[in-house]
């Protein structure tokens, strides 16, 4: 039992007016501590809510910051494809972790929650199509990191990749790759979690801030990414038997202040 409260209305007053006139003194003390509890429940699950969804909107802002920091460190004819990868970015990770990337990263868990047996998983198997999911606002939290990570690759495979192998590798990447990390490392029940009842080397992996987790596997895509994909047309020269590297400016400074500024702030 819960009562709704008016902004003039405290929480105590609304419970107060919500006994039952026909209960003993001992029962109604019971329904009014229930009352009162019940509300704070309810209050907490919004604060939470709306916390998720803030920390979601800032760290999802920073896709705009890793834009603006591509753009100013292209050269001016490679601005707009640069700008539509770093959209299809978000767009190819909201497809992969909408469909399968949430139920393999997260499956029926829950960040935080020690878990007393030691049944190590590869993977999450349910909530597939978010089916049977109620935190949707965590779903939104564990977006924004993954399109996070998939957009560390952008810059790395500036001004040479093809618009639809980017977006299958996007897809791909918080589909499966990404996901696949963030069950070993933040679930209960990954292998290197330090949440597991036995954890590796009796600690874990202790990941801060997603240091490892979203950044790390961002950058180590993005480096097997441009071995395979090499230098841009160009770049390189030989002149008497030496390979001479030739510049290439961005091709405008303030854009990338504005992008290290934006991603400072997310």
């Amino acid at each position: 039992m819960s009562a709704t409260t008016s902004s003039s209305q405290s929480t105590f007053d609304a419970c107060l007016q919500s006994l039952s006139a026909n209960l003993t003194t001992d029962e109604q003390q019971t329904q009014m501590l229930r009352c009162i509890s019940n509300t704070i429940d309810e209050t907490k699950s919004g604060v939470d809510a709306f916390y998720l969804i803030y920390a979601a909107s800032l760290v999802f802002f920073m896709q705009a910051g890793f834009a603006m920091v591509c753009a100013g460190s292209v050269r001016l004819k490679n601005l707009q494809n640069t700008m539509l990868k770093n959209l299809l970015d978000a767009c190819g990770a909201a497809l992969g972790f909408y469909t399968v990337g949430y139920a393999f990263a997260w499956g029926s868990s829950y960040p935080g929650i020690k878990v007393d047996n030691d049944e190590l998983t590869f993977a999450g198997l349910s909530n597939f199509f978010l089916s049977d999911l109620d935190q949707k606002a965590f779903w939104l939290f564990q977006f924004s990191f993954a399109a996070t990570s998939a957009t560390i690759v952008a810059g790395a495979l500036a001004e040479r990749s093809q618009m639809l192998a980017y977006l299958l590798y996007s897809t791909a990447l918080t589909a499966f790759v990404y996901p696949i990390v963030v069950h070993s490392i933040w679930t209960p029940n990954g292998f290197l979690s330090s949440f597991n009842a036995n954890p590796l080397l009796g600690i874990g992996v202790i990941d801060y801030a997603g240091s490892l987790v979203v950044h790390v596997t961002g950058g180590q895509t993005a480096l097997i990414a441009a071995h395979v994909l090499g230098a841009r047309k160009g770049r390189f020269h030989e002149i008497d038997g030496r390979r001479i590297a030739k510049d290439f400016p961005g091709h405008s400074i303030a854009l990338k202040m504005l992008g290290v500024f934006i991603l400072w702030f997310g």
